[in-house]
């Protein structure tokens, strides 16, 4: 298991660092999309290619920062349910949704995508706007960035299993994880013990 944990802090460190890659690429598409409104407003021209460039981008924030993401258990939970069950049984249900759903979802993507990717690659195809970029680069995103969520599904489904085996931590129980109730009632816990 020791193995699998050193790999999946290798995976981590890999969105993290392409997480923090994508933040800036936000600011990029704000400048970019700034930049073309004035253009177009001050002398009444703008550019396909910018208005594509940002597309790209935007895509790219979402795409490549999928992984970062789910490092972060920044997606969409139950909470309200998720808060009331035991560390065990949020972690047992992470194990399941991981490896029934979010894997093959992943794997499906990949194989899906990368045909479409290489058609562009190799026919060298351009938007059919005037002015448009090259499609490749922006179809390469989709496999990346499924394999990078991939990587780190991985990485997660370790930290779940190694937790549940008492071999690390529990990465769902975070601050946020708790329910607003719940916050309040540790609070209170706190002031009752202080006051004693």
């Amino acid at each position: 298991m020791n193995a699998l944990l050193q790999w999946s802090r290798w995976i981590d460190a890999l969105n993290r660092a392409i997480g923090k890659i994508t933040i800036w690429l936000v600011l990029i598409t704000t400048l970019i999309s700034a930049g073309n409104a004035i253009v177009r407003k001050i002398f009444d021209s703008s550019s396909n290619a910018l208005l594509e460039i940002q597309w790209y981008l935007f895509a790219a924030v979402f795409l490549l920062g999928a992984g970062y993401g789910l490092l972060n258990n920044a997606h969409v939970r139950i909470d309200f349910l998720a808060s009331r069950l035991s560390a065990r049984t949020r972690n047992w249900i992470d194990v399941g949704g991981i490896v029934l759903a979010l894997i093959p979802f992943c794997v499906l993507s990949i194989a899906l995508s990368w045909p479409m990717f290489m058609q562009a690659y190799t026919s060298g195809e351009m938007s059919s706007n005037a002015g448009g970029l090259i499609r490749w680069p922006v179809y390469l995103l989709i496999p990346v960035g499924f394999a990078l969520l991939l990587l780190q599904s991985l990485s997660e489904l370790v930290k779940r299993l190694a937790f549940l085996r008492g071999q690390g931590p529990d990465t769902l129980a975070h601050e946020d994880s708790q329910s607003d109730d719940e916050k309040r009632a540790a609070e209170l816990q706190q002031e009752i013990q202080g006051a004693r």
